[in-house]
């Protein structure tokens, strides 16, 4: 089965110190999609983001931040159609991220 999310996060709530560069120069975070595609909870959303932590943090017991929220749009067989989707999420140039 394949599915369509939207994944909705609130970018104050990155640690910035996870933040890492790539061998292109570009800058990323690690994240975790947990979800259940079939259920909602009381918000409309299907599951949450979380922001990864090292092996040794999850060993201690250390939970990555709740960065954000997921929500199915669609779900089905094969190829999806345009009107099913979620509209597309330009980049706004003038948000003032804060990293």
């Amino acid at each position: 089965m394949k599915i369509g999310m939207s994944i909705k996060i609130d970018v104050t709530k990155i640690d910035k110190a996870r933040l890492f560069q790539g061998k292109n120069g570009a800058k990323y975070l690690d994240a975790t999609v947990f979800a259940d595609i079939d259920n909602q909870g009381e918000y409309g959303d299907n599951g949450m983001v979380t922001q990864d932590v090292s092996k040794e943090e999850k060993e201690q017991g250390t939970k990555g931040a709740i960065l954000g929220n997921v929500k199915v749009f669609w779900k089905g067989e094969g190829k999806q159609s345009n009107q099913n989707q979620a509209p597309a999420a330009g980049f706004d140039d003038d948000i003032d991220l804060p990293f």
